[in-house]
């Protein structure tokens, strides 16, 4: 493997516990499962994918909280949270990991361009999440949340590693 988090890297941490993913992601619109699907053998260990991209889909495909989506709109950490539940429910896999975000040109929810949330959710179900606030234009943006998301599930993959997945982390 190499030092730390490339698709390659959990696709094998996955394949030798014998897990499975699943990602669903908006901003990302695909990239995340086509950086996971560039890798050879990655059949082994993802399931597929949901781009959830327009706001009624988080909640009527991967179950994401009506309310909450009222409330705070699509970008936001907990509804990145839900996203990464919602996706290893409907894709039956043993871990998901979730894009949310505004990648621009303009604002989206209120929140400005760069704003950015990634999920991942274990076996039992806890979330690790992570905010960011990235800057480029939007293929830049995009980019950089595909690289954060396979760097958070490669870290909460390695601190799961022998050990109960049982915490829930607000930020990494």
């Amino acid at each position: 493997m190499s030092d730390g988090g490339t698709a390659a890297d959990v696709l094998a941490l996955l394949e030798r516990r014998g897990q499975t993913l699943a990602a669903a992601e908006s901003l990302t619109g695909g990239l995340v499962a086509a950086e996971l699907t560039s890798v050879d053998g990655a059949s082994r260990s993802f399931r597929g994918s949901v781009t959830a991209y327009a706001t009624d889909l988080k909640h009527e495909v991967l179950g994401v909280d009506g309310a909450l989506l009222a409330e705070r709109g699509a970008v936001d950490a907990e509804v990145a949270r839900q996203m990464a539940r919602g996706v290893r429910r409907a894709l039956g896999a043993d871990w998901g990991v979730a894009t949310t975000g505004v990648a621009g040109p303009t604002p989206q929810d209120g929140q400005p361009v760069g704003t950015v949330h990634v999920a991942v959710a274990g076996p039992s179900d806890a979330v690790a999440a992570a905010a960011l606030r990235l800057e480029g234009d939007r293929a830049g943006i995009r980019g950089q949340t595909v690289h954060a998301a396979v760097k958070l599930l490669f870290s909460e993959l390695i601190a799961t590693a022998g050990a109960k997945d049982t915490e829930q982390h607000d930020e990494i």
